[in-house]
């Protein structure tokens, strides 16, 4: 849960955090064209090299639940996942977004079933790989490897990120944050992000960033009023994000320290 005596605690550091992710969309489209090349190249390679089972799933359904034996990796080819979790006392918590390019799966390699459920927000398409066929595929094609070894790293460093914000940005900072990552996540794809759609409800959202419902309306509200963002007619969850460079900058304003008070 947040504590905001740690945000203002690690407010130096945040901010060399959020400074240097800020620089990331002023690299220009260009990286994100980069990036959106070499998904498409690493997604060709994996479907010639490993031949894998091809689902289509929709809204709601469960890819692994907690406690299932472990056997598959699930490469996302289409559509928006979430990870989830039990808490002590048995309630539902959201701990991982996943687009297309991401990989399912990899909480299972260690004790043989997988730790958490695996739930598709929209339609979409996983492909089913044998774990044991990626290692024996791997030995003829060594580039098979560094592709598995990228996912694990581009998981463990998002999931540094994501707590980093959730323990560290006060609400508003936390929901301009998210936002900025999904749209950035979509440029990574080659999807257009002036416009999105969130897969999630408010509440949802609130209990992926540690908030209430009503602390993340509020926050959406103030990100609209600071013309941040927009919400199209049709419904409050498709969001225009006229400039994604702005959530940074909104982001480093909250993290502003207040003018001294005249004595």
């Amino acid at each position: 849960m947040f504590n905001p005596s740690l945000t203002q605690a690690a407010a130096p550091a945040m901010n060399g955090f959020i400074a240097a992710r800020a620089a990331m969309p002023k690299a220009g489209i260009a990286v994100h064209e980069r990036a959106s090349r070499k998904l498409v190249e690493t997604q060709q390679l994996l479907k010639e090299r490993l031949a894998p089972q091809r689902r289509v799933v929709h809204a709601g359904d469960v890819i692994y639940q907690a406690g299932e034996q472990f056997g598959n990796l699930y490469i996302l080819n289409s559509g928006f996942f979430k990870i989830v979790n039990l808490s002590a006392d048995g309630r539902e918590q959201v701990v991982g977004l996943k687009f297309r390019g991401d990989w399912l799966g990899f909480d299972g390699i260690a004790a043989n079933h997988y730790s958490c459920d695996a739930v598709a927000m929209d339609t979409g398409e996983v492909w089913v790989v044998s774990y044991e066929a990626l290692l024996a595929a791997s030995l003829a094609e060594p580039a098979l490897l560094q592709v598995f070894h990228t996912a694990m790293s581009r998981e463990i460093a998002h999931d540094r990120d994501s707590l980093m914000s959730v323990c560290t940005l006060p609400a508003d900072a936390r929901v301009a944050d998210f936002l900025r990552y999904w749209a950035e996540s979509l440029a990574e794809r080659g999807m257009r992000t002036d416009q999105i759609t969130l897969r999630m409800t408010r509440a949802e959202i609130g209990n992926y960033l540690g908030m209430t419902l009503e602390s993340v309306s509020r926050a959406l509200s103030r990100l609209a009023r600071d013309k941040v963002i927009e919400f199209v007619e049709k419904g409050r969850r498709d969001v225009q994000i006229p400039d994604v460079s702005a959530l940074s900058a909104f982001v480093q304003r909250c993290l502003a320290p207040a003018p001294a008070m005249l004595q």
